[in-house]
């Protein structure tokens, strides 16, 4: 089945990948030239990934650190470029090494063009990696 080309489709399906643990099919909804940012990541984390190549090599441990079971709320709004959307999340889940609960809200700003992600702007507590039992960055972040 090939992904989704409507921004707010293709980001309801690349959820759906990321529940399935499908970091590599995450990844291929990625335009080449890609940029995902982090606007609140706390010190010692990227602030700015460019590329897919530095975004799937970011993402390739995820469910390593995080086993996600669920997106219960997700609201996404239309904007007035039609290749951007503005996403409110919950994700939910635990965290592998501890078995803690994992509940995370999120902002995201997504544009895609021709079927694929070009920019997405993560908006993310730092609170989430201060989590207990949190315990899940990579010294390379």
């Amino acid at each position: 089945m090939s992904a989704p080309t409507a921004p707010a489709d293709l980001f309801r399906h690349s959820m759906q990948l990321m529940l399935n643990k499908d970091v590599p099919g995450w990844i291929g909804l990625w335009a080449e030239d890609g940029v995902m940012e982090f606007p609140f990541a706390p010190d010692g984390w990227p602030r700015r990934l460019e590329g897919r190549e530095a975004i799937a090599d970011y993402m390739r441990d995820y469910p390593d650190h995080i086993d996600l079971h669920d997106i219960p709320d997700l609201l996404i709004h239309q904007t007035t470029t039609p290749e951007t959307v503005v996403v409110e999340m919950r994700a939910t889940g635990r965290l592998v090494q501890t078995g803690s609960p994992f509940d995370a809200t999120y902002i995201v700003v997504v544009t895609a063009r021709d079927g694929r992600f070009t920019s997405y702007r993560d908006y993310w507590s730092p609170s989430t990696v201060q989590q207990p039992g949190a315990d899940f960055t990579r010294s390379d972040r």
